[in-house]
């Protein structure tokens, strides 16, 4: 597991001191940009590159964290993602989720319902995965805007 930070200390980062799980291809190029920007908007990565070991560290510590991202693309496409995170939320899981994938096709999805994963098309640009990002984390900017 790695973790990243962003080298500035910003404020008005989205994300500020949120833990971010991102489950991704270790080799691969856009694993490292989206980890590059998630954490410059103030998330706190920590990846993982194995499905069941990522799902056992955010059932060993649920309210560590305050998102899950996956690349679906390396664990077998969209349907797969979905369907881990189904077992996720069998679990008792509620933190938000953003899926990547190449198979996202007409639209990105940014739905109302907390529990309803973002779904972002990979290779995702610097624009939809700071919208996304601010999506996932709206109930938690309102709360510090208070």
């Amino acid at each position: 597991m790695q973790m990243f930070r962003p080298m500035e200390e910003d404020a008005a980062l989205v994300g500020w001191g949120v833990r971010v799980l991102l489950l991704a291809d270790p080799g691969a190029n856009r694993t490292e940009e989206i980890t590059r920007r998630v954490a410059g908007f103030g998330g706190l990565v920590e990846e993982q590159h194995e499905l069941f070991a990522a799902m056992a560290a955010l059932l060993d510590d649920p309210s560590g964290y305050g998102m899950v991202m996956m690349d679906c693309d390396f664990f077998g496409g969209l349907e797969a993602g979905q369907r881990a995170l189904s077992l996720l939320r069998g679990s008792g899981l509620r933190l938000p989720a953003i899926l990547l994938s190449s198979e996202v096709k007409g639209g990105q999805s940014f739905p109302e319902d907390r529990l309803e994963p973002i779904l972002l098309r990979a290779p995702v640009s610097a624009v939809s995965l700071r919208v996304g990002f601010e999506h996932a984390l709206r109930e938690r900017m309102i709360w510090r805007a208070a």
